[in-house]
Parts: C-alpha cells; structure tokens; sequence
C-alpha cells in the first residue's frame, strides 16, 4: 500500500492530466450520441418497422470488439481522438435509443388523446408531455452509456488519444501493478461517481442532467482553452511504439533536437501499441518521427517487388531496401540506422532449455508435442515470424496462445507457457533468466532501429536530420539491453536514462 502510495503521489500531476483528457473524450461522445440517438428516436416512434430495424442494427454494433473497431476507423479518420470519438459514440447509441424510443412509445394512450382533444400540435405534444413524462427513462439510458463510454475510452489510449488508458497500458508494459491499478481504479471511480450523480439528478429534477452535462463539457472545454494557450505550441511530435525500449529511443531524439535548435518545441507521444497505428498516424501527419526497424519495414510496411520477396538480405541491404522502397511508395525517409539490431528471437526458460538439450530452433522438434507457446499476435501473423517457422523449420506446435507484448514474459515466468518469441535486446531475457534460441536456418532478418519521417518533414527540418543523425551507427546490443534494464527493472524514468547515455558518448554536453 505504501507504494502504491507512493507511485500516486509521484504521477499526481499525470493523473490529473490523463483524467481530464479521459473525462473530455467520454463527455464529447456522450452529447455526440445523445445528439444522434435521441432525434432519430423521436422521428422513429411514428416508424415502427424501421425503428426495429436501427435497434438491430446498433445491437450488432456494440458487438464489435473495440480493438477491431479501432483498427477499422484508423485507415479512413487517422489516429488520435477522431477514431476513438467514433468508436464510442457507435458504442453509446443503443442505450440512448433504446430508451428515448421505449420511454415515448409507453406513455399511456389516453394521454396522448387529450393532449390531441385539447388540441395541441404535434411539436407541443411532444414537448410539453411526451418528453416530460419519457425524461426519466431517458436520462436511465444516458446513465448506463455515461458509465459504458467511460471504461471503454481506457482503449483510447492506444492510439494516442490519451486518458487513464495510459497509466493501465504503462502498468503491464513495465510489470508495474501500482500503475495499472491506479489506471484502473480511477476510471472505476469515475463511472462510479457520475453513474451516481446522473442518478441523484434524476431523481430530483431529470433535466438538471442536462444542463450538469452541458456546464461539464464548457468547463473541460475551457480548460483545454486555457491550457493551449499557457503551453507553447508544439509543431515536431515524435512518437514511440509500447515498451520501454521506443520510450527511451525517443526520449533521445527530442533531447538531441532541443540541444541541436534551441526553438525547437517537442511533444513525445509514448506507448503506442502497433505498428499499423503509428504508420497510420505518419501518413496522416499526426506524428512527425517514430522509430521503426529495417526489418519491420520489408515485413510489413512496404510492398516487395515480386523479384525480390525471397531474397536473402544482409544487414546492409535490408536497411538500403527498406529505405528505397519507403521512398518510391509512401515519400518516406529512413535515416541511417543505429548499431545494434532488435531481432527477433524464441526464448524458453534455460533450466527447461538444458533439462531438454535446446539450444537452436530446429531442436524444438525433438518436443514439438510439449511445446506450449506464448507469441504476439504481430508474431503469430509475420512470415518473419510464426509462419515463417512453421514452413522453414516444418514446426506447428499444439498451443499456440495469443498474448500483448508484456504479458508472455509474466506467462513464462509463470509457467503458463514454455516458448515465446522476443527481441534480442529485451532486458526481461536476463531478468527472468532466459534463453534465446539460436535462428539456425536465418529466418530471421536484420532489425536495425532508425528514425522514420516522411521526406516533406525532413526537407523542412534540416536541423532536426542532423541533430538524429548522430545516433547513426550508435548503441550496440549489449548498451542497449542494459538502457531496457534501467527502465524495466531498475525502475529509471526513460527521460532520465536516455540523457545519461547521450551525455556518456559524447552526444550531449552536461546539464543540456
């Protein structure tokens, strides 16, 4: 308890921050829904059949699992808030209708009989005493989307568009369960909070949740208002993939930046969690810079020409290749890469590694039937990856699992697993006392990390090219597991740890 305590009052500030931004988004999509549900209930309660029809069809809406949702929205609207406002109002819309079109459809006959006896029109019927008499059911289902929308915008922040997502993303990327629970608890403790005061407001005067809402939205409004204009403006956003390595890799470049143009403004967008969303969000425009690795490139940015999707490349002429063909396809620029490469490996315990006599990949079929194994979905999909062991080593092993990143180093440890794939340089290999198995048939390519930007960004940022292109060449394997290791198990703060490495090899002068 104590340190949960104490890791709350270090990342005060952050909470209140992620908390607000958790809070706009989820006010925002609640008046979006409502301003969508509740007309078209109105309209549909003369309309029977087609009323069924929009009930069905937002029923099987919010039947979509909002990972897919998020990834089918990110080609068309980007990254950021625009797909994640989406994505929550499609998920608030059935209750909202639901209940407006129930709430007006239930009122008593007789009712709506005098109302015509005493001839009122048909706008003052509906104002005078339909919604009046249907508000309660109403304001019911705005509660239960309020309190829908709030735990789903955690997912928000996997496409950067921040809220208390972050802290629960952080907490399982570093093995903190301090912030994964303070992530959690707080948007608990949100849903529970305005649940319960929708509900005390309903009970008094129904429309007070209205105007409560309305004054909410004006005043996290005004706060952002207020906020820009305190805060300079920040026109280079370099983002990161999730994990601690891409933390530190571009803590490192805005330090670089700032020392190399003293004007330079820099905002870090960490924790992304896949590489098609960061893709999306450079060719959108949405983030400037983000660290990407040759490997990753070929495998699954760019189209390979037809002569060349089987050949053998060497660290050279991956990264010449992925450099060329961004360029010709996307008007990218792939910067020279670092020193050290982050491939990909498999990795067991190595008590259960020498009890069994593994030490390369096409040992594993000597107990292709004991196998229990623990990848990335990425992994599982990749020809580079699952695939590509399953027809260059002739291996399909009996359970395979689907696991986030962070998660299958806690399931091996845990003996839930006895096989994962990794990268070369995570600091978890020698944390949970792992071994990595030798890729014997070179399946695997070259990953070498390096900037990635497009070619409009670096012919206007000169001083930022030069400033990133220092690290070319830089960081071996061995500096960079123990960066990884400061950060995961040591407990270092990225910032903190990139500085110290740009200030030991000379990168950067002290005190910058």
């Amino acid at each position: 308890m104590g340190q949960l305590w104490a890791t709350f009052l270090s990342r005060k500030e952050e909470l209140l921050q992620a908390t607000i931004e958790h809070l706009g988004i989820s006010v925002v999509a609640l008046l979006l829904a409502m301003a969508i549900a509740v007309p078209l209930a109105i309209w549909l309660t003369a309309h029977k059949k087609a009323a069924e029809a929009v009930l069905q069809l937002t029923s099987v809406l919010q039947t979509i699992p909002s990972l897919a949702l998020l990834g089918l929205l990110i080609p068309f609207v980007g990254i950021g808030t625009a797909p994640a406002l989406i994505a929550l109002v499609i998920y608030a819309l059935l209750p909202i209708f639901q209940n407006t079109y129930i709430g007006l459809t239930e009122i008593d006959p007789s009712i709506e009989e005098a109302a015509v006896a005493f001839g009122m029109s048909r706008w003052r019927r509906l104002t005078k005493v339909e919604l009046p008499m249907a508000l309660p059911v109403i304001i019911s289902g705005i509660r239960t989307a309020f309190v829908l929308i709030i735990g789903t915008a955690t997912l928000a922040a996997l496409i950067g568009a921040g809220g208390l997502g972050t802290f629960i993303l952080l907490g399982i990327d570093r093995n903190s369960p301090d912030l994964t629970l303070i992530g959690a608890v707080s948007a608990a403790v949100l849903a529970i909070f305005f649940g319960a005061l929708i509900r005390f407001l309903q009970q008094k005067k129904p429309r007070y949740t209205l105007i409560t809402l309305a004054i909410l939205l004006l005043g996290l409004g005004g706060y952002e208002v207020y906020a820009n204009r305190l805060q300079p403006q920040t026109p280079i956003v370099i983002a990161g993939k999730l994990g601690a390595e891409p933390d530190i890799l571009i803590n490192m470049y805005q330090q670089l930046i700032e020392a190399e143009d003293a004007e330079a403004q820099v905002t870090l967008k960490p924790n992304f969690g896949k590489t098609s969303f960061l893709f999306s969000a450079l060719q959108h425009g949405q983030v400037d810079i983000y660290p990407e690795f040759s490997g990753t490139v070929l495998e699954s940015l760019v189209k390979l020409p037809e002569n060349q999707q089987n050949k053998k490349r060497n660290q050279e002429e991956t990264y010449q290749d992925a450099a060329m063909l961004l360029k010709e396809q996307f008007d990218m620029a792939f910067l020279p890469p670092m020193a050290y490469e982050n491939t990909y490996a498999l990795a067991m315990k190595k008590t259960f590694a020498e009890a069994n006599g593994i030490t390369k990949i096409s040992d594993l079929a000597k107990i292709q039937s004991e196998v229990k194994a623990g990848f990335t979905l990425e992994f599982i999909d990749r020809s580079d990856g699952y695939r590509g062991i399953k027809e260059n080593y002739g291996l399909d092993f009996p359970s395979v699992q689907s696991m986030e990143p962070a998660l299958r180093y806690q399931a091996i440890n845990n003996g839930d697993v006895n096989l994962i794939d990794a990268y070369s340089t995570d600091s978890e290999i020698k944390q949970y006392d792992l071994v990595t198995l030798a890729d014997d048939r070179g399946l695997f390519p070259a990953y070498q990390g390096a900037p990635l930007m497009t070619e409009a960004f670096k012919r206007k940022h000169p001083q930022v090219v030069e400033a990133l292109s220092k690290l070319a060449g830089k960081i071996t394997e061995a500096e960079m597991v123990a960066l990884n290791y400061q950060v995961n198990v040591e407990k270092k703060e990225p910032a903190d740890v990139a500085r110290n490495f740009l200030v030991q090899a000379g990168l950067l002068k002290e005190g910058r």
